[in-house]
């Protein structure tokens, strides 16, 4: 992982469940009992599994004076809700071969859908972790990161998966969930787009096209919360339906 400040990768980012504290008790590791119990259940995870993504995770987004980490941010929970739903089960993938190492314009070449990619991966990591003593939920942050860094460097074989594969999944969608709507499962109480001064999903901007170099005070607002119609302006000679 190229070293960049927290405060560049997240205004780079915007522009463009289980909480912290973990112990191992298996190759991934287990929740610890710091903080309270997660209040939405786990719908994709194991609980081996959700501790290495909530563990890694919070290596990806830290928390810091600028505002929360992913897991803070429920990020977690919006992966458990990604892979355990359609997008997961690969309903739009195209999934009919052939199968071969492609070129990196080519985009994914697997066979796996995104579910089948984290759950092989999973077990691979868990597989190699094992193998060398180790507990990814139990290491200091330096080697949490040092591990990390060697699954992004790729030569693992994570089940079929390449580990550099599986990291740059990992990573996307840490990023993904912390700047999503909160409608998705992250960006809990909105906390990144507060941060990066973002408004959400603001349905038009028709009162504003003419106030050039305004700034937009106003509080976010997710898909879940804004009203119906809100901001609508149809206009006559556009039909309701193509």
């Amino acid at each position: 992982m190229a070293k960049i400040s927290r405060r560049s990768f997240l205004k780079a980012a915007g522009s463009a469940s289980v909480l912290p504290g973990v112990i191992g008790t298996g190759g991934l590791g287990v929740a610890a009992a710091a903080g309270p119990a997660p209040k939405t259940p786990l719908l994709f995870f194991t609980p081996h599994e959700a501790a290495f993504i909530e563990a890694a995770c919070a290596r990806l987004i830290p928390f810091d004076e600028l505002g929360p980490g992913a897991v803070e941010a429920g990020v977690p929970n919006y992966l458990d809700k990604q892979l355990g739903g359609a997008w997961g089960a690969g309903e739009r993938l195209y999934r009919s071969g052939p199968w071969q190492a492609g070129t990196p314009s080519q985009g994914y070449q697997l066979p796996f859908t995104p579910a089948e990619l984290f759950r092989n991966a999973l077990r691979g990591v868990e597989a190699d972790l094992k193998a060398q003593g180790k507990v990814f939920a139990a290491l200091s942050g330096d080697d949490q990161d040092a591990y990390l860094k060697s699954l992004e460097a790729g030569g693992k074989d994570l089940n079929g998966v390449p580990s550099e594969l599986f990291f740059q999944t990992l990573l996307g969608m840490t990023v993904e969930g912390y700047f999503s709507d909160p409608a998705y499962g992250g960006n809990k109480d909105m906390a990144a787009w507060k941060m990066i001064g973002f408004p959400g999903a603001y349905a038009s901007y028709y009162d504003l096209v003419d106030q050039h170099g305004v700034k937009l005070a106003r509080a976010p607002m997710s898909i879940a919360d804004a009203p119906p119609m809100e901001h609508m302006h149809q206009g006559p000679d556009i039909p309701a339906k193509l």
